[in-house]
């Protein structure tokens, strides 16, 4: 990627990261998707050339968007991708047919959006840069469908000018209460935005008072998890997951899921039923196991070592940090652990390590995740010695890298490495050498 339009896009406001936030000017007190729509207007709303699928929910909504998104290629669908945040590099958040955008292609789109900039009435965001170059470049692909993830909440994200043909909830916990309020119900309503009345919508909480505000929103149909579709069986496999799964329009048996962790079978239930929305029709029982046999979600209980065993999970709230602590019960064979752990400044860490489990731990490595935001490892480290953790079993480390290091080096080879927390941790994670490193220099 050219480095003048990387550093052009880094200079602009970036809530994900916490960089250049207007003084005075919080989210949740101004939030406007005006910019967002000025900015596709001028490029000739190209949101408008495509079908959407557009997904939103506390938890579950990069795997189950990357499922649907599988489903519907198997189909025949020509399919863009949209998520957030990024792993390991800008490129991974938008796909055409599962082909990350190419540098150079990546380098036109914001050298097009540069081009506008001065047109606009107020400088768009680095999230609303990247949006409106994927819609762009969605049109331009003249794709079919595109699959589309919110960065954050619903009504007031910038993927929200699109008007979704399927919008799906996967659930709803308590998360961002900056930025979306510390009830379920204000969450809820927030995410709710993406519903009009043309979409169909898949919903994956089913609690009967967080329904009722979904249904406000008038959606023109409603499939509701464990009414309407539902996994339901749900068993360990080689590899992954066998489940059963129903939808409105069928039943499937023994379908292998290749990704670690009970929950996703329900994330799979919500993908199925969002692309048989879409498709109109009961999917075809060899293209939901093609799909779910060769679906992968990055950095998702994602094994990417073995002797020691290494497994990054964006665990980066205390829902997740809870499906992460039973996958591991369930799926992994009790091992010696050590943790990896890095969080950002609005999570609570004792609350935190409380959901993963650290009385299972032999070692906790803490550390700080590649991002403005990242909460200082010491105080981590200071809440797990509060807990009654042992000092000489806590580390602190002062990059990914070192923690990675000193924790293969620690481990044994039958042994386990858990890393998680903020995806920003989990990113710098895939793109680290030093697995390989540490092994060489310490066996």
């Amino acid at each position: 990627m050219d480095r003048s339009f990387r550093d052009w896009l880094d200079a602009h406001v970036n809530l994900e990261r916490g960089v250049g936030r207007p003084a005075n000017v919080a989210r949740a007190e101004a939030p406007t998707l005006a910019r967002m729509f000025e900015l596709t207007m001028l490029l000739g709303s190209p949101q408008l050339d495509f079908a959407c699928v557009h997904l939103t929910g506390t938890n579950g909504k990069t795997s189950t968007a990357r499922m649907t998104a599988a489903l519907l290629r198997a189909e025949g669908y020509k399919v863009g991708t949209y998520t957030s945040p990024n792993l390991e590099r800008v490129n991974d958040r938008m796909t055409v047919d599962g082909e990350e955008v190419r540098d150079d292609q990546l380098d036109d789109l914001l050298r097009t959006v540069r081009l506008i900039e001065n047109h606009l009435s107020q400088p768009p965001s680095y999230f609303e840069i990247l949006t409106a170059a994927a819609f762009y470049w969605f049109s331009d692909e003249a794709v079919d469908v595109a699959i589309v993830e919110v960065g954050l909440g619903g009504t007031w994200d910038a993927t929200n000018v699109i008007d979704a043909d399927v919008a799906v909830i996967t659930n709803i916990a308590i998360d961002h209460v900056e930025y979306l309020g510390s009830t379920r119900e204000s969450i809820a309503r927030e995410k709710a935005g993406i519903i009009t009345p043309m979409s169909a919508l898949v919903l994956g909480e089913t609690d009967p008072d967080l329904a009722e505000i979904f249904a406000a929103q008038s959606p023109q149909t409603v499939v509701l998890r464990d009414r309407d579709f539902a996994a339901r069986s749900n068993r360990l496999a080689v590899g992954g997951r066998l489940i059963d799964l129903s939808s409105p329009l069928g039943q499937y048996e023994d379908v292998l899921l290749a990704l670690h962790g009970a929950h996703q079978a329900d994330n799979a239930a919500c993908a199925l039923a969002a692309a048989e929305a879409f498709h109109g029709e009961r999917l075809a029982d060899d293209v939901v196991r093609e799909a779910f046999a060769t679906v992968t979600s990055p950095g998702r209980l994602e094994v990417v070592a073995r002797q020691p065993l290494v497994v990054l999970d964006g665990a980066h709230n205390v829902a997740g940090a809870m499906a992460l602590r039973d996958a591991l019960e369930e799926e992994f064979i009790p091992a010696p652990r050590t943790m990896i752990l890095g969080l950002l400044k609005e999570k609570d860490p004792r609350e935190m390590l409380e959901a993963l489990g650290i009385d299972d731990v032999q070692l906790l490595v803490v550390c700080a995740p590649p991002s403005p935001r990242a909460l200082d490892p010491h105080i981590i480290a200071d809440t797990a010695r509060s807990m009654g953790f042992p000092e000489d079993r806590i580390e602190i480390s002062d990059s990914i890298n070192a923690a990675i290091g000193f924790a293969m080096l620690e481990t044994p080879e039958d042994g386990q490495v858990i890393i998680t927390g903020s995806l920003y941790l989990i990113g710098a994670a895939r793109a680290s050498k030093a697995f390989s490193r540490a092994r060489e220099g310490g066996r």
